[in-house]
């Protein structure tokens, strides 16, 4: 497995926040194909320095969480992953002027997270992120970077690069993929070829849950909560 470390001497919080201020989109998209670049307004970004002061201001290493990619709303507006303007208000303490509207991954992770002892406890173990750290939008949607084989075949470098210079800010060595399909097949992929953790578990993905499982919605949570106090108690590098 690949050895991960913190930046010098900066903050875990702070090397997060160096590595989204310094993101930049791949070029020659596919066609009819935009990029989600975390937000770069003044007043979203001292939110997102509020958050990552607040809960990653320390050399901790910590259980990666890895999404597929950012959407419009939630992580699109805050630049925070899994974050709503409302989670990030009600649960992480962060008031802001931004459009209070719920985002449903967001809405099931703050779920897990309140059942895990509320994001003080929850942000000591855990750094939520995504395979590719900006999103895609196509036909006024949101696309996940594995819709189209062009556009993984585009991205794929891009976010090798990207979960490398992440895994160095502080990584453990298991790793929780959300999304059992093809973003766990993608990441197991990747993982073997880059060598970034010693293990991975796979969970459904939050918005599948909340747009086709709600019905089994209390399972899952326990499920995740089940799975991540597991992970939180490995020891590991």
């Amino acid at each position: 497995m690949r050895r991960s470390g913190t930046r010098g001497r900066l903050t875990f919080g702070q090397s997060v926040l160096s590595f989204y201020d310094s993101l930049r989109a791949p070029g020659h998209l596919p066609a009819g194909v935009s990029p989600i670049l975390p937000p770069t307004q003044e007043e979203v970004r001292k939110y997102r320095e509020m958050f990552f002061q607040r809960y990653f201001n320390d050399h901790h290493k910590r259980v990666f969480v890895i999404g597929v990619n950012p959407g419009r709303f939630g992580s699109g507006e805050t630049g925070i992953p899994f974050t709503d303007p409302v989670a990030l208000q009600d649960a992480c303490g962060v008031d802001n002027d931004l459009r209070k509207r719920r985002e449903l991954s967001s809405s099931f992770i703050y779920r897990v997270i309140e059942r895990l002892g509320g994001a003080r406890v929850f942000y000591k173990s855990f750094y939520l992120t995504a395979a590719s750290p900006i999103g895609f939008v196509s036909g006024g949607k949101n696309q996940n970077y594995y819709d189209s084989s062009a556009l993984l075949k585009r991205v794929t470098p891009f976010i090798a690069r990207s979960l490398r210079e992440q895994c160095d800010i502080g990584a453990k060595s298991q790793a929780v993929i959300l999304g059992k399909g093809l973003n766990y097949q993608n990441m197991a992929k990747w993982n073997e070829e880059l060598g970034l953790f010693s293990e991975l578990t796979a969970l459904e993905h939050p918005r599948f849950i909340m747009q086709y499982r709600r019905n089994e919605l209390a399972w899952h949570v326990e499920r995740y909560c089940e799975v991540l106090t597991q992970t939180r108690s490995l020891r590991s590098r």
